[in-house]
């Protein structure tokens, strides 16, 4: 028999956090999140999200060990602001029993219900700068940070279930001599020249933060017409700053402006962390730290986590400008491989972006639908 449990203690939390490390202690390409770090994600206190969001966990138990989890997730900003009556869910893991992953949607279904939602979809997180996607191929890949792993298995429970596809999700990679500069040196050039528009490189993460606002209010301008989108708020914004800025390096942060300073375009990159992660095993201290601030320093690939455009720029080439900015630090910093994170794949605007750099498809992802 099956019994679902609500996590609501620090101990049910952190049960709640742990369990993939027993789902996939023999996985070689499952990356695990810092514990202390994924803690304070569901933590009410410390995530703003939940101003605008309502969240519950759920565990699923059989024979007293726990064999599944669950976040159901209720976004206000989508619903009341976008009119979509979605009821989201995800960190949904569970062992290959078909009871345990149906226990578990029938607890996400009921809660749908309950708000008079119109229909469930996962597995998503609370907004866009979250993990999104149960993973269809790539499985034989080691995962980035900044996406879920999961088993084959997962997609067979999705379908017997009675989900059918809603979004699709790519990630690509090229190695960095793929890269050829004359694809758009030439062309920043002459786009800056046009739109008077000027670069601003970084060195110090404090030099970055007084135009963090800016990059999250153009964030939620540029992707506001993505099907998946719901906006950072105001005190998102400053959660966000210390949760992700601050992780990043300030040479890998690059933006555009014009003539008033107004920013038109960003792009953030990360270094790689997945190979520190799995050696931090979940926890900062006493080693893990060290691991990840060598990565930071030494790691020669790249995930590009973010690129931003403002719509009256858009395909205007400013993104040539980035890449430009991009390209000289990554030449003095001898990167090998750049990474892109999932991406929608009836994007065509950000694909056309790319397709100088010959990316290679790795791995795909789906989120799937369901109605209530």
């Amino acid at each position: 028999m099956i019994e679902i449990k609500e996590a609501i203690s620090k101990k049910e939390l952190k049960r709640f956090v742990k369990f993939p490390f027993k789902l996939y202690k023999d996985s070689k390409n499952w990356v695990p999140p810092i514990i202390s770090e994924e803690l304070k994600t569901f933590d009410k206190s410390e995530n703003p999200v939940f101003n605008d969001a309502d969240a519950r966990f759920f565990l699923a138990y059989k024979n007293g060990e726990v064999v599944g989890r669950v976040a159901a997730i209720v976004n206000w900003l989508e619903i009341k602001k976008q009119n979509i009556n979605k009821m989201r869910f995800g960190w949904f893991d569970f062992i290959d029993n078909l009871d345990v992953s149906k226990a578990l949607l029938d607890t996400v279904t009921k809660i749908g219900k309950d708000y008079n939602l119109e229909y469930m979809e996962g597995p998503v997180g609370f907004s866009n700068l979250d993990k999104v996607g149960v993973m269809t191929e790539g499985f034989d890949t080691i995962a980035p940070m900044i996406t879920w792993y999961n088993h084959p298995y997962y997609v067979e429970h999705y379908i017997t279930h009675g989900f059918s596809v809603e979004k699709q999700y790519s990630e690509s990679k090229f190695p960095f001599k793929n890269v050829k500069p004359e694809s758009f040196k030439k062309a920043q050039g002459l786009i800056k020249k046009r739109y008077q528009l000027k670069e601003l490189n970084f060195t110090k993460t404090s030099e970055v933060m007084p135009y963090a606002d800016r990059m999250f209010d153009l964030f939620n301008e540029s992707y506001a017409s993505l099907s998946s989108f719901v906006e950072i708020t105001d005190i998102q914004k400053e959660y966000f700053k210390k949760k992700f800025i601050s992780f990043v390096n300030p040479e890998y942060i690059k933006f555009v402006v014009d003539s008033e300073e107004k920013l038109v375009g960003f792009a953030i990159v990360m270094p790689r962390f997945a190979d520190a992660l799995q050696k931090a095993k979940g926890k900062l201290f006493p080693f893990g730290f060290r691991h990840i601030l060598k990565a930071k320093k030494n790691s020669k690939d790249v995930i590009f986590y973010l690129i931003g455009i403002h719509p009256e720029y858009q395909n205007k080439g400013v993104h040539a400008v980035l890449f430009n900015e991009m390209y000289e630090t990554f030449t003095a910093k001898d990167i090998q491989y750049c990474y892109r994170t999932p991406e929608l794949e009836d994007n065509e605007a950000i694909h056309k972006i790319w397709k100088h750099f010959n990316p290679v498809v790795y791995k795909r992802r789906k989120t799937f639908k369901k109605a209530l």
